[in-house]
C-alpha cells in the first residue's frame, strides 16, 4: 500500500491489530468475494495484515486487471490469490475454504435501475453456490455481507435487527433489498437443513476509498465532484437521514462478526456519530474542497435508482456487545478518503 495516504493506511494496520482472536484463521484459506470493491478490497489488506499464520486470503472478483491494481503489493506474495469468479456461476476448483465472506453485489444505484435482473442473480443465486460449495469443501463459517435497506421503508424507528420492515415487491427498486433479504433467508435455511454456521451482517450506507468508476452512490459521486475541481451536484434535497460507516470501521465490525458474532445472528454495522442527511454530507465535503453544493434535475433512470428511505439510523448495541467500537470523526475519515483516492489517481 506504499501509495495509499498514509491516514488510510494507519486505519488499516490499526483494524489489523484490533483485539480478535486472530488465531481462529491461523492455516485456513478465506475466500473474501466482491473482493475488487468498496468492502471486499479493505477486507483484503486488513487480512493481508493481520497476526495470523499460514493464512491463505483467496480475492475473488471479476476484474483483474482492477485487482492487479488494487493488490500489486501482494501479486508475489504466497498467502495471497486471486480468483476471476462471477458469482453468479458455479466454483469451479476443488480448494476448501474455511471462511466464506460473501460481499459481492453491486449496491449502485444505476444498477438498481438498468439491470435490476442482474442484481437479483448476484445475491440470490451468488448465495447458494457459495453455500452449496462451502456445505461440500468443509466450511466452517459464513459470513453473508447483507445491507441496511433490509429494513425497508421504515416507520421513524432506530432499526434494530429483530424489525422486519416493509419493501415494495412489486417496485424494480426493490430488487437490491429484497435479493438481500431473500439471501439472508437462504442461509437461515441453509444453517437450519445442512448446518451450515452463517453469521449477517448488515451494513448501512459506507463510505472509503477504492470505489469504482461506475459507483454512483452519493458519496462517490460527492467526492468524484471535488476531485474534479467541480462544485458539489444534488439530485434532491438532500433531506434524507443516514447512518453512515467508514470502509475501515465497517470491516473491522465484519471481521468481529465473523470472528465473535453467534452463529445464526444478524448485527448492524454503523457509526453512531455518523448520523447525517445527505444534504449536510455534500456541504461538508465541498467545505474541504471549498466547493459549493448546487441543484440539478435527475434524470428519470436516475429517479429509478433512488431510495425512498427517508430515515435509516441503525442500533449497534448488539455488535458493540461482541466489543467492537470505532473512534475518530466523520470528517477526519473522510479527508483520509479524499486523500486517499487522490493520491491513488481513481476517480475519472
Amino acid at each position: 500500500m506504499d501509495e495509499i495516504d498514509q491516514a488510510y493506511r494507519k486505519h488499516v494496520m490499526d483494524c489489523a491489530v484490533s483485539p480478535l482472536p486472530w488465531e481462529e484463521l491461523d492455516g485456513s484459506n478465506v475466500l473474501i468475494t466482491g473482493a475488487t470493491g468498496l468492502l471486499g478490497s479493505c477486507l483484503v489488506e486488513v487480512l493481508m495484515q493481520c497476526p495470523c499464520h499460514h493464512l491463505h486470503v483467496y480475492a475473488a472478483g471479476r476484474n483483474e486487471e482492477r485487482a492487479k491494481m488494487l493488490f500489486k503489493e501482494h501479486l508475489n506474495n504466497p498467502f495471497f490469490h486471486f480468483l476471476k469468479y462471477d458469482v453468479t456461476n458455479p466454483l469451479s476448483t476443488d480448494l476448501s475454504f474455511h471462511y466464506v465472506i460473501h460481499a459481492a453485489s453491486n449496491a449502485s444505484p444505476s444498477f438498481f435501475a438498468k439491470n435490476p435482473v442482474e442484481v437479483i442473480k448476484a445475491n440470490v443465486l451468488g448465495t447458494i453456490n457459495l453455500l452449496d460449495y462451502g456445505r461440500r469443501h468443509g466450511l466452517r463459517r459464513f459470513l453473508y455481507v447483507s445491507t441496511g435497506e433490509v429494513y425497508g421503508e421504515g416507520d421513524g424507528r432506530v432499526f434494530s435487527e429483530e424489525y422486519s420492515g416493509y419493501v415494495n415487491p412489486m417496485s424494480s427498486r426493490s430488487c437490491y433489498p429484497s435479493s438481500k433479504r431473500a439471501a439472508e433467508t437462504l442461509c437461515a435455511a441453509y444453517m437450519a437443513e445442512y448446518g451450515v454456521d452463517v453469521v449477517v451482517a448488515r451494513p448501512s450506507h459506507t463510505y472509503g476509498p477504492h470505489f469504482t468508476e461506475g459507483d454512483n452512490r452519493v458519496y462517490a459521486q460527492f467526492i468524484r465532484n471535488v476531485l474534479k475541481g467541480e462544485n458539489i451536484v444534488m439530485k434532491s434535497t438532500g433531506a434524507q437521514f443516514r447512518s453512515w460507516c467508514y470502509v475501515v470501521d465497517c470491516v473491522k465490525g465484519l471481521l468481529y462478526i465473523l470472528l465473535k458474532g453467534k452463529s445464526g445472528e444478524a448485527y448492524n454495522v454503523a457509526d453512531a456519530s455518523s448520523n447525517i442527511s445527505i444534504r449536510d454530507l455534500a456541504e461538508m465535503i465541498a467545505a474541504m474542497a471549498g466547493k459549493k453544493v448546487v441543484m440539478e434535475l435527475p434524470t428519470d433512470i436516475e429517479k429509478q435508482g433512488f431510495n425512498v428511505v427517508t430515515r435509516s439510523v441503525f442500533s449497534t448495541e448488539k455488535l458493540e456487545s461482541l466489543g467492537w467500537s470505532v473512534q475518530g470523526t466523520m470528517r477526519e475519515k473522510l479527508q483520509a478518503t479524499i486523500q486517499a483516492c487522490r493520491q491513488k489517481d481513481e476517480i475519472i
